[in-house]
């Protein structure tokens, strides 16, 4: 089996189209995603009907997606997040809101070789920053691969007899499943990276290979940007764009 694996979309069809164009390219079976479909973004409502129609085979609630929904305030968002959420709350429709508030608590845990999360296995609102972070977040996994997203960075953490070690992906990586490690990886932010690069990020897990191939796309991020300013959204999300931040 091989699953496409999408994060952190955020409201951006540019970077999701770009990212699905991409990975059919490549071929995968079923898709995962784990969570934050809107927010920041000016096409919550495509986005939204997109993912639903592509059926994921699993899929778990973004701490974005709670908030756009109506299901939690946004007590702990800043500013320009805030702003974002609640114009997002206004423009989806009655239906994509229902949907939203439906969508799972990770982890899920998707075959005997993956499971897949938003924040954390321990947390779904938990952000996995460091060796720390990981160190915690894989006690608490329980399977050989943990998918998580929520930070916007690629980032791949291997837990083995020898100890805990990570590395953040280049342009297109692999991260080899080792039998008797556990690992945790995040593939990166669809619509919203932020690692200092502009372009779109996922990843394709195979399980028969036992590896997940990492990769980055460049789409139209200009088309992305001018729907964001017509928007009226803040002006530092159309910033934060082109410069991957």
């Amino acid at each position: 089996m091989r699953y496409l694996v999408l994060t952190d979309i955020h409201a951006n069809l540019e970077a999701l189209e770009a990212c699905l164009a991409d990975a059919a390219a490549r071929g995968y079976d079923r898709t995962l995603v784990l969570g934050d479909l809107v927010g920041y973004g000016a096409d919550p409502n495509a986005v939204v009907a997109r993912i639903r129609g592509i059926d994921p085979l699993a899929i778990v609630r973004g701490n974005h997606d709670k908030v756009a929904c109506g299901m939690e305030e946004a007590d702990g968002f800043n500013s320009v997040a805030r702003n974002a959420v609640r114009w997002t709350f206004d423009v989806l429709t009655a239906e994509h809101r229902a949907w939203l508030a439906d969508l799972p608590q990770g982890p899920h845990q998707v075959s005997e070789l993956v499971e897949i999360c938003h924040g954390s296995p321990f947390d779904e609102d938990a952000y996995v920053f460091d060796e720390l972070d990981a160190a915690r977040a894989l006690k608490a996994s329980s399977r050989p691969l943990c998918l998580f997203g929520h930070t916007h960075c690629p980032v791949a953490f291997e837990l083995s007899s020898e100890g805990l070690g990570s590395f953040a992906p280049s342009d297109q990586s692999r991260v080899q499943l080792i039998d008797g490690s556990k690992h945790l990886v995040n593939p990166g932010s669809v619509g919203q990276p932020r690692d200092g690069d502009p372009r779109a990020a996922y990843a394709i897990v195979d399980e028969d290979a036992r590896c997940v191939d990492m990769f980055r796309v460049k789409y139209a991020v200009g088309e992305a940007q001018a729907k964001v300013i017509k928007a009226g959204l803040p002006e530092v999300l159309v910033q934060r764009l082109a410069l991957g931040r």
